[in-house]
Protein backbone atom coordinates (compact mmCIF):
# COMPACT_ATOMS: atom_id res chain seq x y z
CA UNK A 1 0.00 0.00 0.00
CA UNK A 2 1.38 3.42 -0.90
CA UNK A 3 1.62 6.28 1.59
CA UNK A 4 -1.38 8.15 0.16
CA UNK A 5 -3.75 5.17 0.38
CA UNK A 6 -2.50 4.34 3.88
CA UNK A 7 -3.21 7.86 5.10
CA UNK A 8 -6.60 7.96 3.42
CA UNK A 9 -7.61 4.64 4.88
CA UNK A 10 -6.33 5.57 8.32
CA UNK A 11 -8.42 8.73 8.30
CA UNK A 12 -11.51 6.77 7.28
CA UNK A 13 -11.24 4.35 10.21
CA UNK A 14 -10.10 6.80 12.88
CA UNK A 15 -12.38 6.83 15.92
CA UNK A 16 -15.32 9.14 15.52
CA UNK A 17 -15.31 8.99 11.72
CA UNK A 18 -17.71 6.92 9.60
CA UNK A 19 -16.62 3.54 8.34
CA UNK A 20 -14.86 3.34 4.99
CA UNK A 21 -17.45 2.10 2.51
CA UNK A 22 -16.64 0.11 -0.61
CA UNK A 23 -18.76 -1.29 -3.40
CA UNK A 24 -17.22 -4.76 -2.97
CA UNK A 25 -14.86 -6.49 -0.54
CA UNK A 26 -13.11 -9.82 -1.11
CA UNK A 27 -11.44 -11.71 1.75
CA UNK A 28 -10.26 -15.31 1.96
CA UNK A 29 -8.05 -17.80 3.75
CA UNK A 30 -9.09 -16.75 7.24
CA UNK A 31 -8.58 -20.29 8.61
CA UNK A 32 -10.91 -20.00 11.60
CA UNK A 33 -10.22 -22.88 13.96
CA UNK A 34 -6.44 -22.47 13.86
CA UNK A 35 -4.03 -20.62 16.11
CA UNK A 36 -2.55 -18.90 13.07
CA UNK A 37 -5.78 -17.05 12.30
CA UNK A 38 -5.45 -13.31 12.98
CA UNK A 39 -9.06 -13.08 14.13
CA UNK A 40 -8.56 -9.97 16.27
CA UNK A 41 -7.12 -8.07 13.32
CA UNK A 42 -9.98 -9.25 11.10
CA UNK A 43 -12.52 -8.12 13.70
CA UNK A 44 -10.89 -4.69 13.63
CA UNK A 45 -11.16 -4.70 9.83
CA UNK A 46 -14.85 -5.67 9.89
CA UNK A 47 -15.56 -3.00 12.51
CA UNK A 48 -14.05 -0.28 10.34
CA UNK A 49 -15.14 -1.05 6.78
CA UNK A 50 -18.41 -1.78 5.03
CA UNK A 51 -19.56 -2.75 1.54
CA UNK A 52 -22.56 -3.47 -0.65
CA UNK A 53 -21.20 -6.95 -1.37
CA UNK A 54 -18.82 -9.16 0.63
CA UNK A 55 -17.17 -12.19 -0.97
CA UNK A 56 -15.72 -14.90 1.29
CA UNK A 57 -13.36 -16.57 -1.16
CA UNK A 58 -12.66 -19.89 0.55
CA UNK A 59 -10.77 -21.41 3.49
CA UNK A 60 -12.85 -19.36 5.89
CA UNK A 61 -13.01 -22.26 8.34
CA UNK A 62 -10.12 -24.74 8.49
CA UNK A 63 -11.78 -28.14 8.49
CA UNK A 64 -8.45 -29.92 8.13
CA UNK A 65 -7.22 -28.62 11.48
CA UNK A 66 -10.58 -28.94 13.24
CA UNK A 67 -10.59 -32.65 12.39
CA UNK A 68 -7.36 -33.00 14.37
CA UNK A 69 -8.45 -30.97 17.37
CA UNK A 70 -11.00 -28.32 18.23
CA UNK A 71 -9.65 -24.81 18.64
CA UNK A 72 -12.27 -22.07 18.63
CA UNK A 73 -11.60 -19.01 20.82
CA UNK A 74 -14.06 -16.15 21.34
CA UNK A 75 -12.45 -14.00 18.63
CA UNK A 76 -13.37 -16.63 16.03
CA UNK A 77 -17.00 -16.44 17.12
CA UNK A 78 -16.72 -12.65 16.84
CA UNK A 79 -15.73 -12.94 13.18
CA UNK A 80 -18.67 -15.23 12.37
CA UNK A 81 -21.08 -12.98 14.26
CA UNK A 82 -19.96 -9.88 12.37
CA UNK A 83 -20.29 -11.58 8.99
CA UNK A 84 -23.79 -12.85 9.82
CA UNK A 85 -24.77 -9.40 11.09
CA UNK A 86 -23.78 -7.89 7.73
CA UNK A 87 -25.94 -10.41 5.89
CA UNK A 88 -28.92 -9.64 8.12
CA UNK A 89 -28.67 -5.90 7.61
CA UNK A 90 -28.60 -6.12 3.82
CA UNK A 91 -25.02 -6.69 2.67
CA UNK A 92 -24.91 -9.38 0.01
CA UNK A 93 -22.58 -12.04 1.42
CA UNK A 94 -21.34 -14.75 -0.97
CA UNK A 95 -19.35 -17.69 0.40
CA UNK A 96 -17.23 -19.70 -2.05
CA UNK A 97 -15.74 -22.63 -0.07
CA UNK A 98 -12.12 -23.62 -0.61
CA UNK A 99 -10.22 -26.85 -0.06
CA UNK A 100 -9.90 -26.45 3.72
CA UNK A 101 -13.65 -25.86 4.09
CA UNK A 102 -14.72 -28.08 1.17
CA UNK A 103 -17.35 -29.73 3.38
CA UNK A 104 -19.55 -26.70 2.65
CA UNK A 105 -19.39 -27.26 -1.11
CA UNK A 106 -22.20 -29.80 -0.79
CA UNK A 107 -24.50 -26.88 0.05
CA UNK A 108 -23.72 -24.96 -3.16
CA UNK A 109 -26.78 -23.04 -4.34
CA UNK A 110 -28.24 -22.76 -0.85
CA UNK A 111 -28.41 -19.81 1.55
CA UNK A 112 -27.95 -19.83 5.31
CA UNK A 113 -28.79 -16.75 7.36
CA UNK A 114 -28.52 -14.63 4.22
CA UNK A 115 -25.10 -16.05 3.28
CA UNK A 116 -25.17 -17.48 -0.26
CA UNK A 117 -22.99 -20.52 -0.93
CA UNK A 118 -21.60 -20.73 -4.46
CA UNK A 119 -18.88 -22.78 -6.19
CA UNK A 120 -17.80 -19.76 -8.24
CA UNK A 121 -19.28 -16.43 -9.31
CA UNK A 122 -19.06 -13.86 -12.07
CA UNK A 123 -18.78 -10.40 -10.51
CA UNK A 124 -19.63 -7.34 -12.59
CA UNK A 125 -17.72 -4.22 -11.57
CA UNK A 126 -19.20 -0.73 -11.63
CA UNK A 127 -17.38 -0.25 -14.96
CA UNK A 128 -19.04 -3.36 -16.43
CA UNK A 129 -15.94 -5.58 -16.31
CA UNK A 130 -16.59 -9.29 -15.68
CA UNK A 131 -14.49 -10.98 -13.00
CA UNK A 132 -14.45 -14.72 -12.34
CA UNK A 133 -14.39 -15.29 -8.56
CA UNK A 134 -13.23 -18.66 -7.18
CA UNK A 135 -10.98 -19.97 -4.43
CA UNK A 136 -8.24 -21.30 -6.72
CA UNK A 137 -7.40 -24.74 -5.31
CA UNK A 138 -8.75 -26.30 -8.52
CA UNK A 139 -5.62 -24.94 -10.24
CA UNK A 140 -3.15 -26.14 -7.61
CA UNK A 141 -1.34 -29.07 -9.25
CA UNK A 142 -0.24 -30.39 -5.84
CA UNK A 143 -3.85 -30.52 -4.65
CA UNK A 144 -5.03 -32.16 -7.87
CA UNK A 145 -2.32 -34.76 -8.37
CA UNK A 146 -1.01 -35.51 -4.88
CA UNK A 147 -3.58 -34.78 -2.19
CA UNK A 148 -1.45 -36.53 0.45
CA UNK A 149 1.40 -34.13 -0.32
CA UNK A 150 -0.95 -31.19 0.23
CA UNK A 151 -1.60 -32.44 3.77
CA UNK A 152 2.15 -32.73 4.41
CA UNK A 153 2.61 -29.20 3.13
CA UNK A 154 -0.21 -28.02 5.37
CA UNK A 155 1.56 -29.50 8.39
CA UNK A 156 4.80 -27.70 7.47
CA UNK A 157 2.91 -24.44 6.94
CA UNK A 158 1.22 -24.83 10.35
CA UNK A 159 4.65 -25.20 11.97
CA UNK A 160 5.88 -22.05 10.20
CA UNK A 161 2.82 -20.15 11.41
CA UNK A 162 3.52 -21.27 14.98
CA UNK A 163 6.98 -19.75 14.67
CA UNK A 164 5.44 -16.62 13.15
CA UNK A 165 3.18 -16.24 16.22
CA UNK A 166 6.17 -16.46 18.57
CA UNK A 167 8.06 -13.84 16.57
CA UNK A 168 5.11 -11.45 16.70
CA UNK A 169 4.60 -11.99 20.43
CA UNK A 170 8.14 -10.75 20.94
CA UNK A 171 7.54 -7.84 18.55
CA UNK A 172 4.41 -6.82 20.48
CA UNK A 173 6.39 -6.86 23.74
CA UNK A 174 8.93 -4.58 22.07
CA UNK A 175 6.19 -2.27 20.77
CA UNK A 176 6.84 -3.22 17.13
CA UNK A 177 4.11 -3.69 14.48
CA UNK A 178 2.93 -7.00 13.05
CA UNK A 179 5.40 -8.75 10.71
CA UNK A 180 4.93 -11.83 8.54
CA UNK A 181 7.75 -14.37 8.51
CA UNK A 182 6.36 -16.65 5.81
CA UNK A 183 5.86 -13.78 3.37
CA UNK A 184 9.59 -13.07 3.54
CA UNK A 185 10.35 -16.79 3.16
CA UNK A 186 8.14 -17.08 0.07
CA UNK A 187 9.96 -14.25 -1.67
CA UNK A 188 13.36 -15.70 -0.78
CA UNK A 189 12.74 -19.29 -1.85
CA UNK A 190 13.08 -19.65 -5.62
CA UNK A 191 10.74 -22.65 -5.91
CA UNK A 192 8.00 -20.89 -3.98
CA UNK A 193 8.25 -17.84 -6.22
CA UNK A 194 8.11 -20.07 -9.32
CA UNK A 195 5.05 -21.90 -7.98
CA UNK A 196 3.20 -18.65 -7.26
CA UNK A 197 4.02 -17.26 -10.70
CA UNK A 198 2.88 -20.45 -12.42
CA UNK A 199 -0.34 -20.52 -10.38
CA UNK A 200 -1.12 -16.92 -11.37
CA UNK A 201 -0.51 -17.70 -15.04
CA UNK A 202 -2.78 -20.76 -14.99
CA UNK A 203 -5.63 -18.93 -13.24
CA UNK A 204 -5.35 -15.97 -15.64
CA UNK A 205 -5.40 -18.37 -18.60
CA UNK A 206 -8.63 -19.93 -17.31
CA UNK A 207 -10.19 -16.47 -17.00
CA UNK A 208 -9.26 -15.79 -20.61
CA UNK A 209 -10.77 -19.11 -21.69
CA UNK A 210 -14.03 -18.12 -20.01
CA UNK A 211 -13.95 -14.78 -21.86
CA UNK A 212 -14.05 -12.58 -18.77
CA UNK A 213 -11.93 -9.52 -18.01
CA UNK A 214 -10.26 -10.78 -14.87
CA UNK A 215 -10.19 -13.26 -12.02
CA UNK A 216 -10.28 -12.95 -8.21
CA UNK A 217 -8.98 -15.81 -6.07
CA UNK A 218 -7.22 -16.68 -2.82
CA UNK A 219 -5.63 -20.00 -1.84
CA UNK A 220 -1.90 -19.21 -2.09
CA UNK A 221 -1.84 -16.51 0.64
CA UNK A 222 -0.15 -13.97 -1.60
CA UNK A 223 -2.05 -10.74 -2.27
CA UNK A 224 -1.39 -9.47 -5.77
CA UNK A 225 -2.74 -7.47 -8.70
CA UNK A 226 -1.10 -8.44 -12.00
CA UNK A 227 -1.86 -8.04 -15.67
CA UNK A 228 -1.60 -11.00 -18.05
CA UNK A 229 -2.36 -9.60 -21.49
CA UNK A 230 -5.98 -8.48 -21.37
CA UNK A 231 -6.70 -10.40 -18.15
CA UNK A 232 -6.28 -8.83 -14.72
CA UNK A 233 -5.37 -11.26 -11.96
CA UNK A 234 -6.38 -10.37 -8.40
CA UNK A 235 -5.52 -12.34 -5.27
CA UNK A 236 -7.02 -11.05 -2.03
CA UNK A 237 -4.36 -12.68 0.17
CA UNK A 238 -5.19 -14.07 3.60
CA UNK A 239 -5.81 -13.40 7.31
CA UNK A 240 -3.15 -15.74 8.67
CA UNK A 241 -0.02 -13.88 7.70
CA UNK A 242 -0.61 -11.02 5.25
CA UNK A 243 -3.95 -9.78 6.68
CA UNK A 244 -5.13 -8.28 3.40
CA UNK A 245 -8.37 -7.63 1.54
CA UNK A 246 -9.19 -6.71 -2.05
CA UNK A 247 -11.69 -3.87 -2.42
CA UNK A 248 -13.58 -2.26 -5.27
CA UNK A 249 -14.14 1.47 -4.76
CA UNK A 250 -17.38 3.05 -5.89
CA UNK A 251 -15.52 4.69 -8.78
CA UNK A 252 -14.29 1.29 -9.98
CA UNK A 253 -10.74 1.42 -8.62
CA UNK A 254 -9.41 -1.87 -7.26
CA UNK A 255 -7.02 -1.88 -4.31
CA UNK A 256 -5.40 -4.28 -1.89
CA UNK A 257 -5.67 -3.14 1.72
CA UNK A 258 -2.85 -4.24 4.03
CA UNK A 259 -4.62 -4.02 7.37
CA UNK A 260 -1.53 -4.32 9.58
CA UNK A 261 -0.24 -1.14 7.89
CA UNK A 262 -3.59 0.59 8.41
CA UNK A 263 -3.57 -0.26 12.11
CA UNK A 264 0.05 0.87 12.49
CA UNK A 265 -0.74 4.19 10.76
CA UNK A 266 -3.77 4.65 13.02
CA UNK A 267 -1.63 4.06 16.12
CA UNK A 268 0.96 6.59 14.96
CA UNK A 269 -1.77 9.13 14.19
CA UNK A 270 -3.33 8.63 17.62
CA UNK A 271 0.05 9.09 19.30
CA UNK A 272 0.64 12.28 17.27
CA UNK A 273 -2.81 13.59 18.28
CA UNK A 274 -2.01 12.88 21.95
CA UNK A 275 1.27 14.80 21.67
CA UNK A 276 -0.53 17.70 20.03
CA UNK A 277 -3.12 17.82 22.81
CA UNK A 278 -0.41 17.60 25.47
CA UNK A 279 1.46 20.48 23.83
Amino acid sequence: MNAISSIAQERAVRSGHPRAHYRTIWISDIHLGTKGCNAEMLVDFLDNVDSDTLYLVGDIVDGWQLKKRVYWPTAHNDVVWRVMKRARRGTRVIYIPGNHDEIFRQFTGMSFGGVEIRRKMIHTTVEGRKLLVLHGDEFDTVMLAHRWLAFVGDAAYTALMALNRRVNQVRRWLGLPYWTLSKIAKHKVKNAVAFITRFEEIVAHEAGRRRVNGVVCGHIHTAEIRQFGEITYYNDGDWVEGCTALVEHHDGRMEILHWAEVMAARTLSAAADDLEVAA
